[in-house]
């Protein structure tokens, strides 16, 4: 049964009502290999996840699936979550054009604690964490659903990107200041729709981490000059100075 909060249904909502435009317009269908951000490189280029041929992969956030439906091309047995029933459904299409067998289930992140323990090999989320309210309960799930020696990647918005407005390319925001934010926005077509996200700092990410119990392997600013995935709606001159991803690489030991 799935169990939703106001603010996950909330998120659920805007994504329900964005996913034609964002899969039409910003997430290509490169299925060629994982990419894990705006300007934020590639498993081709970075390596991350290793050898996935057999290994039970679960995606967080999934979206429109383009990330579980690559690994399992790659023969990955794969899982992905999404609040969003209209990613979901991407997903299923993208996944049956490609045949391919994947398992899209639409589940918040705080329902985590539904999988079995020791049950997965790979964890990996893509730029879908900062739309997740209690990162430590989140840590903590991970831990106890990856088998010994599994691993965990995942990537968000930079924090330090989020900082400066890329019109005039100055710092607008407070680092110091962490938690949800929201935005009401009023879309081309007259719409109006309540954006929510959470903002961290580095170290918040980090200590989380550690205090999961999760090994922390690497931390990854990547820059991807040529972006042709996500680059569209990013500011090339703010680019060129923060990476708008950063990317967090972690071990069940």
């Amino acid at each position: 049964m799935t169990i939703i909060n106001h603010l996950e249904r909330e998120i659920g909502q805007w994504w329900d009502a964005a996913a034609s435009y964002y899969q039409k317009e910003i997430s290509g269908d490169d299925l060629n290999t994982v990419h894990y951000g705006p300007f934020g490189s590639s498993e081709t280029k970075l390596n991350l996840l290793g050898a996935v041929k057999g290994k039970k992969v679960l995606e967080l956030g999934c979206g429109g699936g383009q990330c579980s439906v690559t690994l399992a091309k790659k023969g990955a047995i794969c899982t992905g979550i999404d609040i969003s029933e209209k990613q979901l459904e991407h997903a299923v299409k993208l996944a049956e054009k490609n045949s391919v067998r994947i398992n899209f289930i639409k589940k918040s992140f705080s329902e985590l604690d539904a999988f079995p323990k020791n049950s997965y090999d790979i964890v990996i989320s893509v730029f879908a964490l900062q739309y997740a309210e209690r990162l430590d309960r989140i840590f903590r799930s991970i831990k106890r659903i990856l088998k010994q020696n599994g691993i965990f990647v995942f990537s968000i918005d930079h924090p330090f990107y989020l900082l400066v407005n890329p019109n005039d390319m100055v710092l607008s925001e407070s680092y110091n200041k962490v938690g949800m934010v929201s935005e009401k926005e009023i879309w081309p077509d007259g719409s109006n729709h309540n954006f929510f996200m959470y903002r961290r700092k580095v170290s918040d990410i980090v200590n989380g981490i550690i205090q999961s119990g999760l090994a922390l392997q690497k931390v990854i600013e990547p820059f991807d000059r040529n972006d042709k995935v996500w680059g569209s709606g990013y500011r090339r001159k703010l680019v060129h100075r923060i990476t708008p991803t950063i990317i967090f690489k972690c071990a069940k030991t």
